[in-house]
């Protein structure tokens, strides 16, 4: 069987992994320990990356002519490829994070939603938090007017309520005096009336 029959399953599965994918990391790896690698594949499997390591020539055939063919240009040496479907920028947090403590391990470039980024492109695409922390904290921007808005409602509320009651009392006492009033009125009239009479009978 000739090598290019060989090759023809490995490049049909680096191609269809690269399929549909977010993204696709360079790593250049050499230097890991064993315990260092079993760790970082473990990081990564639990976030849904994929971490294979291919040769550059079956890599390159893969990519032509896809999205990807921009990481031909950066395929020297030994490397493996950390590929996201799921979540664009998993790969670069995830392989920074491990790299703090494993100095060897290097971001070569990647293609992150169909754009090429270098080796410090990388490093700032690591600094995006995950998707489901993005919402999280949209929601939380977005539901805290909301919850500031209900408390200035309340306290208006609140306040116009005891406006409402202090504009009442008044009422009230008013209310009160108008009975007292008209009580009076009859009261004063008799006594003029009384007064009237003992006027009359003095003369």
């Amino acid at each position: 069987m000739a090598k290019v029959e060989l090759k023809a399953p490995i490049v049909r599965e680096i191609a269809e992994n690269m399929k549909d994918a977010q993204s696709v990391v360079v790593v250049k790896y050499l230097g890991l320990t064993v315990a260092q690698d079993t760790e970082m594949r473990r990081a990564l499997r639990e976030a849904d990356v994929l971490y294979k390591v291919y040769k550059n020539t079956m890599v390159e055939r893969a990519v032509e002519g896809t999205d990807f063919e921009a990481l031909k240009d950066v395929l020297e040496g030994p490397n493996a490829f950390a590929i996201s479907k799921t979540d664009a920028t998993a790969p670069a947090r995830i392989l920074a994070k491990f790299a703090k403590t494993a100095p060897v391990l290097e971001m070569r470039a990647g293609i992150v939603e169909g754009s090429f980024y270098d080796a410090e492109g990388m490093k700032q695409i690591a600094t995006i938090p995950a998707r489901d922390e993005l919402i999280s904290k949209l929601l939380g921007s977005l539901q805290s007017p909301i919850t500031n808005l209900a408390r200035v409602l309340n306290q208006i509320a609140e306040k116009g309520g005891g406006e409402a009651a202090a504009e009442a009392a008044p009422a009230k006492e008013e209310a009160a005096e108008a009975p007292a009033a008209e009580e009076a009125a009859p009261a004063e009239a008799e006594a003029k009336e009384e007064t009237t009479e003992e006027a009359k009978e003095e003369a």
